[in-house]
Order: structure tokens, then C-alpha cells, then sequence
């Protein structure tokens, strides 16, 4: 090297004043949740009226013994949901909603295709200005979010994050369907995310799959051409959910057990080394099966599937608010959030909190 070379050229020099900044490294803590649910019941017993089923056989094939449904004559949606979710937790962080930053909603049940169901929240809730988005990854889609948001932060540009899961699945279900309909509820949970100074708090690992090829499965089609190779496109069924119940059940087992495994993995860490585990709440054989599987005591696995039935992305922080408002999740508390949903996709996140 010669001399000339030890010392960066002009155009060099100004390419590295041009780089941006590393972000100074912080802590983001989970400053606040809330959850909102419609008041409308829907027991088995509403069922048994109008399908040939009863309260044992849901019981014992799903945990569930009721599930709440939304009133779209009174208004109620998966944006009213929302905005009460965002208000709570917004309420407990103790912010207000101009200080938003970011809006980020996770849901298949959307009024609209476009605006964002996030857009019309962050208006709603004075967040003026605020960047908002959908996410798009079914009952995965608020653990996604989750991931998203704290990435945002980290890179310093967001400050103060809104995180929203939000289904109302009794507006996509044929309830004439006994696989299907007997399954899902209508629920919303938010968080807001802010920064602190404790680097110890914060997401420690997480993951996001996806595997497109078992799209069948798991899908709501709008036209002839959604419907798989080989099944009649029935115009009966637009906009309905449409399940392969058997294969649902074997995926979400298996990937169960691999997500909790790999992300454990990064850190080093055991399952009795985790507080909480807040996964999905698709199925409460599925939910025993993971439990077993790790060894991980009742107390360590939060259920609600008996009231609430499966809330796609508002199971997750349904769960997360629950936990936090009955003062079961302390501070300083290892979390992995789980879950598994349409796509198929399947996500963690484990955080200290």
C-alpha cells in the first residue's frame, strides 16, 4: 500500500459523511395493552339450533364453549374494535394518540381493501399524521406485526408504535358450516410500543415463515378462479372461509413445537427458562399437544379458547392483555408469543418485558 493509499480520497470521504448514522442501541418495552371484545354471546347451545351438533362434541373436539360475535347493525367491526383495543392500551402507556408514530393493524377481516383498516384507526384515534398499514398473515398476523414494529424502532425512526390485532371472523363464516363455524370469534388486542433506556428489555429473538403451497387449506375466495384445482367454484361460497380441517390440525402441531424450538435456539435458552407463553388459540388439543411436548407447566400456558373461541389476530394479544391486566406478567418476564394461520404462515417473538 502507498502512502497515498492510507488516507481516504476526497470522493470517498464524502460518501462516508453521507452514510447514515448507526442508531444508538435501545431498549423498546411494551408500555401499554388493551383488548375489546363485541358483548353478543354465541354459546353451543346457540348452535345446537342450527346444526347437528351439541355442547359435548364441540367441547371435547375444540375446548370451546362460547365465542363473541360482532353486531354490525349497532356498528360494531373490526374497526371499532380496534379503535377500543388502541384506546386501552393507550390508556395504560399513559400517551396519548398524537404521539403515535405508527399504525399497524393485523387482519384478514378488513371493511375495505383500501383505505388501510390502520389508516382509519390512527385518524380515529387523533394519531394525525402517523405512518399506518395492514398486515396481511391471518392468525400470524399480530406476532408479524409485532416483529415489524420492533425493527421500525430500532432503526430510530419510530418512536412510539401502535401494534393491533384485529378479527371478526363471524363476518366471513358460513354458519352452516359445522367444520368452520363451530371455530372462530370476533376479538381485538392492542400494545403500544415505546423506547427506554433498559437494553435488557425488548424483543430477544423471533421468527416468520411462510409456506404458500399449502394455500389450499386455509383460504377465503372472492371469485371462481380462488377456488384449488379440482374443488367446484361455488359462488355460495365467496367470501366465506374455506378449511381443510385434518391438514390445518397436523400443520399446526408440527410447526408448533419447530417454531418454540428454533427460537429458543437463538438465545441459548430453555423452555423453563420462558415466563409466559402466549400462542394462538386455534385448537385446545393442539394448545395440550405443544404443552406436553416441552414439558411446559399449566400455569405457563395461558388458555381462553373456552370463552372466546379462535380470534385469528386478535387471539395473541387477547391472551397478552389478559395476562398483563390479572398482574400474571411482571416486569422483567421472558414471553414468547406463537402463533400459526392462513398463508399457511407461522411466527414467534420472545420478548422480555
Amino acid at each position: 500500500m502507498s502512502a497515498g493509499d492510507r488516507h481516504p480520497r476526497p470522493e470517498s470521504a464524502a460518501r462516508a459523511a453521507l452514510a447514515p448514522a448507526r442508531p444508538a442501541p435501545l431498549g423498546v418495552r411494551i408500555a401499554g395493552t388493551g383488548s375489546a371484545v363485541p358483548d353478543r354471546r354465541m354459546t353451543n347451545a346457540d348452535f345446537e339450533k342450527i346444526l347437528d351438533t351439541n355442547d359435548e362434541w364441540i367441547r371435547q373436539r375444540t375446548g370451546i364453549r362460547e365465542r363473541r360475535r360482532v353486531d354490525t347493525e349497532k356498528g360494531e367491526s373490526t374497526r371499532t374494535l380496534c379503535v377500543d383495543a388502541l384506546r386501552r392500551a393507550l390508556d395504560e402507556a399513559r400517551t396519548d394518540g398524537a404521539d403515535l408514530d405508527l399504525v399497524i393493524v393485523a387482519t384478514v377481516t378488513g371493511e375495505m381493501l383500501c383505505p388501510s383498516v390502520a389508516c382509519r384507526v390512527a385518524a380515529e384515534v387523533g394519531a394525525a399524521g402517523a405512518g399506518a398499514f395492514d398486515v396481511t398473515a391471518a392468525c400470524s398476523g399480530f406476532v408479524y406485526a409485532m416483529n415489524i414494529a420492533y425493527e421500525l424502532m430500532r432503526g430510530g425512526t419510530y418512536r412510539c408504535v401502535g401494534v393491533i390485532g384485529c378479527d371478526t371472523m363471524s363476518t366471513i363464516i358460513d354458519y352452516k358450516d359445522r367444520g368452520v363455524s363451530i371455530l372462530f370469534g370476533d376479538a381485538a388486542g392492542a400494545a403500544v410500543l415505546r423506547p427506554t433506556d433498559d437494553l435488557s428489555k425488548g424483543l430477544l429473538a423471533q421468527a416468520m415463515h411462510a409456506d404458500g403451497s399449502g394455500w389450499k387449506d386455509l383460504y377465503l375466495p372472492r371469485a371462481a378462479r380462488d377456488f384449488p384445482e379440482g374443488v367446484e367454484a361455488d359462488p355460495a361460497k365467496y367470501c366465506k372461509l374455506q378449511m381443510n380441517g385434518r391438514e390445518v390440525f397436523k400443520f399446526a402441531v408440527r410447526t408448533f413445537g419447530e417454531v418454540i424450538q428454533q427460537t429458543l435456539d437463538q438465545v441459548g435458552l430453555q423452555p423453563d427458562d420462558v415466563d409466559h407463553y402466549v400462542c394462538h388459540q386455534s385448537n385446545a388439543r393442539i394448545l395440550e399437544a405443544s404443552r406436553e411436548r416441552f414439558g411446559v407447566p399449566e400455569e405457563k400456558l395461558y388458555v381462553n379458547i373456552d370463552r372466546y373461541g379462535n380470534s385469528s389476530a386478535g387471539s395473541v394479544p387477547l391472551c397478552f392483555d389478559e395476562l398483563r391486566k390479572a398482574g400474571r406478567i411482571k416486569d422483567g418476564d421472558v414471553v414468547m408469543l406463537v402463533a400459526f394461520g392462513g398463508g399457511l404462515t407461522w411466527a414467534s417473538s420472545l420478548w422480555r418485558v
